[in-house]
């Protein structure tokens, strides 16, 4: 339920008059007393059934001549023109306040004005000042009351000049509900208000939960969408006569059979990542800097018909025993949903977008992410079989870079991709992509990517790419690496190279074998030749800024010697350190000593990159 509440001050009756619209389109209109107990539980007087509001979750009280809002310790809290607040006050005209899936908007009474000397805050005169009249609690702003007054019901019965307005005699017959009388839907001039009446209609249309969507092509499904809204808003007579019908028909349409306000931001080159807080929250990167969209869902329900829409047909599942979900979109994008309960404020996507076309290296090169000597050695270095981790923070952009390299193989090798989530796009014809599966609803067939790296071991690979590393299999990986399978490539999270030595060695340790610690690290130091480290700048720019060669071991620690490095000086470069690597020492043709000893200057006119 999404409400949209309009409250107007009588001045000398402390009286709270509401306007709730839902999302169906209903209105319904009453009148409170303040103090005003908001939350689910029985004895409040606006009571909100949702399960993301406490019990007694916030009030609104009076202080002196001003009204005031307090939080009564909920887990969610109320949100004041988008901030939570403790407390907040006085409120004016104009202040927006959030209680769970509840909008109230402090607005200014029709034919009344705020009393004067107050600008647009709120003065109120106390009930219990006049003659024969008590209201217990008002002074104490952390007293909730428990029920409304006599005096207040008496003169809720008393017309006032608005009495048209309001069915009174259902106020005093349910006085908690706030469900007075239902004014025609669409009264209001919010677009979404129509958005949601018209999606609704729409289902009823089509009636989808009785048909086998899946059977059905996208194209087809989005034009029988099209041909039915169509028709209802050929008979719809309550769109304002300025709206923009066929705008609204592609948004609703989109909403209902796609991905709705997420379709344009999908198809916009220039952005990288879309995340979507709650249903009217969603924000996009653009150049490596995030910036509010102006996009918005109807309801939460239609977030969560699109995620549905997602994972179904990838065989994942999303519900309240399961309430987080990794999938991708067709185009390979990476998506992470969470749902309530986890999710407080409503379900939450992040889309990591792909590159429409498939990037190379030399578009790092042109973006600054490092320069032509670097790119150079580690295209040297796949083609010589060096086994290589990729370390960096979330979305550094560590998967791009790991795509990258893996087109650096040479055709006629076998490859094996073991991923979460398939987001790997490699060029190669003699490629097997596996992915791993979560529990069904019984809590069977999990298949995660330790299982699917030992049973890649029987498929005859020349190389195993291991999307991330996050667990057990990392032990498995190093495995696979130590036993004919060099060349093999992964990533991991972790702010350094020597960092991600350290979390090597904890992965390991999660695998269960009791190993010493003194044989896991010469796992380690036998396994991997080189560590990338990838990082994202203040300004957004992703990079390289380490290229680390594994050396060996010396008494019970790992060796690294550090072959290029990205410096952030008054001239920003990378630097080649002139340092041979000696991994290439045994009969393997060794780069040129010049490629590891150049420095390239990073002009302040790059380009950012605009990968993720």
């Amino acid at each position: 339920m999404l409400a949209l509440m309009r409250c107007m001050w009588s001045k000398g009756r402390g009286m709270l008059e509401l306007e709730l619209s839902y999302e169906d389109g209903r209105i319904h209109s009453s009148r409170f007393s303040v103090p005003l107990l908001i939350g689910r539980g029985a004895p409040c007087h606006l009571v909100l059934k949702s399960w993301r509001v406490a019990r007694q979750h916030a009030r609104i009280f009076k202080r002196g001549n001003h009204v005031y809002l307090e939080d009564l310790g909920s887990l969610g809290g109320p949100f004041v023109n988008g901030s939570r607040v403790a407390e907040h006050g006085p409120l004016t005209i104009g202040d927006e306040i959030l209680v769970g899936p509840c909008r109230m908007r402090v607005l200014r009474r029709g034919s009344g004005e705020p009393a004067s000397g107050l600008d647009d805050s709120f003065a109120i005169t106390d009930l219990a000042s006049e003659p024969g009249c008590s209201n217990p609690g008002v002074d104490a702003p952390g007293t909730p009351r428990s029920e409304l007054h006599a005096c207040d019901r008496n003169r809720l019965a008393t017309p006032s000049p608005h009495a048209e307005e309001f069915d009174v005699r259902t106020v005093l017959a349910e006085p908690r509900s706030a469900v007075i009388s239902v004014m025609p839907a669409g009264t209001g001039n919010n677009l979404v208000n129509h958005r949601r009446r018209l999606h609704k209609a729409l289902l009823e249309a089509l009636d989808l939960r009785r048909r086998d969507i899946l059977s059905l092509s996208d194209e087809v499904l989005r034009n029988e969408a099209a041909a039915a809204l169509s028709a209802i808003l050929a008979d719809d007579e309550e769109l304002p006569a300025g709206i923009d019908r066929e705008e609204l028909l592609a948004q609703v349409v989109d909403e209902a059979v796609g991905l709705g306000p997420l379709e344009p931001l999908l198809a916009d080159p220039d952005v990288s990542e879309i995340m979507v807080n709650s249903c009217e929250d969603i924000y996009v990167e653009r150049g490596g800097r995030l910036h509010k969209s102006q996009a918005s869902f109807s309801s939460e329900q239609a977030v969560r018909s699109i995620i549905d829409r997602i994972v179904a047909p990838l065989g994942r599942r999303v519900d309240e025993s399961s309430p987080m979900v990794d999938a991708r979109l067709k185009d390979g994008s990476r998506l992470n949903a969470v749902i309530p309960p986890v999710a407080l404020r409503g379900p939450c996507l992040t889309i990591r977008k792909f590159p429409q076309r498939r990037l190379a290296m030399q578009d790092l090169i042109a973006a600054g992410s490092l320069d032509r000597h670097m790119a150079g050695f580690l295209n040297h270095c796949v083609v010589a079989r060096k086994s290589i981790l990729v370390s960096g923070g979330t979305g550094s952009g560590k998967t791009t870079l790991l795509n990258i390299l893996s087109n650096c193989i040479p055709d006629g090798e076998r490859i094996i991709t073991i991923e979460d989530a398939a987001e790997l796009r490699l060029n190669h014809a003699h490629l097997v992509s596996l992915e791993a599966r979560p529990p069904n609803t019984e809590g069977k067939g999990k298949i995660d990517i330790r299982d699917l790296v030992r049973n890649a071991l029987r498929m005859r690979p020349d190389r195993i790419i291991v999307g991330e590393c996050r667990g057990a299999e990392a032990f498995d990986m190093l495995a696979a690496m130590n036993t004919g399978h060099e060349g093999s490539l992964s990533t991991l999270h972790a702010n350094s190279p020597r960092d991600a030595i350290a979390r090597l060695e904890t992965m390991i340790l999660m695998a269960g074998m009791e190993l010493p610690l003194a044989a896991i690290r010469e796992h380690i130091a036998a396994a991997v030749d080189l560590i990338i480290q990838q990082a994202r700048l203040s300004d957004g720019r992703r990079l390289i800024t380490s290229i680390v060669e594994v050396t060996g071991m010396e008494g019970m620690r790992i060796q690294t010697q550090e072959l290029f490095r990205y410096r952030a000086d008054e001239r920003p470069r990378f630097e080649g350190c002139g340092v041979m690597p000696e991994c290439f020492g045994e009969g393997g043709i060794a780069p040129p000593l010049e490629l590891l000893s150049q420095t390239t200057f990073l002009a302040e006119t790059t380009e950012r990159p605009a990968w993720s």
